[in-house]
C-alpha cells in the first residue's frame, strides 16, 4: 500500500510537471477509480491537460466524456473535434467514433463517404468491429462511389473479423456464403461460420445454423462440423 501511495505521488507529481503521459494515466486512474477514488471531473481535467499537448488517447477519452456527457456538459459538436484530433493521429477507436458521428450525423452534417473513408483507416489497423462495419457498407453500398454494392469487398472484411473471432461479421459471412453473395454458394461453409459464431453465443447464428441444417444431407453437416471444429483449434494456437 505505502508503494502504491509513493507511485501515485510521483504520477501526480509528473503530471502536475506537464508530462502528458502521466497526465493521461492519472485521469485513466479517476475514470476507472483505481488507486484514487473515482472522479469524473478530475478525469476530465487530466485528459484536458494531455489532450492540449497533442496525446491521441487523452484526446479520444476527452471524445468519449463529452460524447457522454461525463463530467462535462454532453455535447456532440466538442466530441467530434476531439475524437477527429486523434483520428488523424491514427487512433483506430476515435476513427471508428468519427465514422459513426458521421453516419449518424451527430455533431456534424451526415456524409456516408466520410464514414466509410474513417471506418476504412480504422479497419485496416486490425480494428474488428470496424471491419465489420466496413464490410456491411460495401455490402450495402453506403458510401461507396456511385452507391453500388461491392459483396467481394463486403466478404473480405468480413472474412478478416470473422478470423479474429468477431462474431457479428461471422454471421455476415455465413449469409454471404448461403446466398452466394460475393462468393461461390456454399452451405457447408455456411453452417461452419453460422456454427463458430453460436459456440460464442450469437443467438442470430444458432437460429441460421439450425435453419440451414434443414436444408443440408447429414454428410454436409458433418463436414461443416469438422470445419468448426478445427477452425477453433487452429485460433486457439494461434492466441
Amino acid at each position: 500500500m505505502h508503494d502504491d501511495k509513493t507511485e501515485l505521488k510521483k504520477l501526480r507529481r509528473a503530471a502536475e510537471q506537464g508530462h502528458s503521459e502521466a497526465q493521461f494515466n492519472l485521469g485513466e486512474m479517476y475514470i476507472e477509480g483505481e488507486g484514487v477514488s473515482q472522479d469524473d471531473k478530475a478525469a476530465f481535467e487530466w485528459f484536458r491537460r494531455a489532450a492540449e499537448q497533442g496525446h491521441s488517447g487523452a484526446q479520444f477519452f476527452l471524445g468519449r466524456m463529452y460524447k457522454m456527457g461525463r463530467g462535462v456538459s454532453q455535447d456532440d459538436k466538442v466530441a467530434f473535434e476531439w475524437f477527429r484530433r486523434a483520428a488523424e493521429q491514427g487512433h483506430s477507436e476515435a476513427q471508428f467514433n468519427l465514422g459513426e458521428m458521421y453516419i449518424e450525423g451527430e455533431g456534424v452534417s451526415q456524409d456516408d463517404k466520410a464514414a466509410f473513408e474513417w471506418f476504412r483507416r480504422a479497419a485496416e489497423q486490425g480494428n474488428t468491429s470496424v471491419q465489420f462495419f466496413l464490410g456491411v457498407m460495401y455490402a450495402e453500398g453506403k458510401g461507396i462511389s456511385r452507391n453500388y454494392r461491392d459483396y467481394g469487398k463486403a466478404v473480405k472484411w468480413f472474412s478478416m473479423a470473422a478470423e479474429l473471432g468477431y462474431a457479428p461479421a461471422q454471421v455476415n459471412l455465413g449469409v454471404m456464403y448461403a446466398f452466394g453473395k460475393g462468393v461461390i454458394q456454399d452451405k457447408v461453409y455456411a453452417h461452419m461460420w453460422w456454427n463458430i459464431a453460436a459456440s460464442l453465443g450469437d443467438e442470430r447464428a444458432t437460429e441460421f445454423r439450425d435453419k440451414i441444417s434443414k436444408e443440408m444431407t447429414p454428410s454436409q453437416i458433418a463436414e461443416a462440423e469438422k470445419l468448426a471444429r478445427e477452425h477453433v483449434r487452429e485460433k486457439q494456437k494461434k492466441d
